[in-house]
């Protein structure tokens, strides 16, 4: 278990992460405003993270990984940028729709079902933790907190 220090220092950084996010979402929103097309707007969103992270992998001198250790991966764990686009796309379309608080909890909530059932059926490697009473009531709360923060 991790110490009560290290658990709200990552809480924060988890924090920060959420905040990311959102602003993210606001400025992708923007661009799609500026562009009048989502989908471009999900380009330069990818794109702008994509030098990003070839930066990052310079400063870090992450060597390129080698050609099999690629082949012992599955297709399916090639497949994060095609659900990192889904998710793009459908935030920059919500976002002005929904507002943030709305759309975020909407997120949250489906990200709160699927890891549930992640969890509980143990899928793609994760240890099984079963779906308990305890775990579904607090998957219920978030719930009834995407109705209260909707307008």
């Amino acid at each position: 278990m991790l110490a009560s220090w290290h658990f709200w220092a990552l809480g924060l950084l988890a924090a920060a992460a959420g905040a990311s996010f959102v602003m993210q979402a606001a400025v992708n929103t923007q661009l799609r405003g500026a562009l009048g097309s989502a989908c471009w707007a999900s380009f330069v969103s990818y794109l702008g993270g994509t030098l990003v992270m070839l930066a990052v992998l310079a400063v870090m001198r992450e060597p390129v990984p080698t050609a099999s250790a690629m082949a012992k991966s599955s297709w399916l764990h090639w497949t994060g940028g095609l659900f990192g686009a889904v998710y793009v796309v459908i935030t920059i379309l919500l976002l002005p729709r929904l507002g943030a608080a709305a759309m975020l909890a909407l997120f949250v909530a489906g990200q709160m079902a699927a890891s549930l059932a992640f969890d509980h059926f143990g899928l793609f490697g994760l240890a099984r933790q079963p779906a308990d009473p305890l775990r579904l009531l607090g998957a219920l709360l978030l719930v009834a907190g995407v109705v209260l923060v909707r307008r």
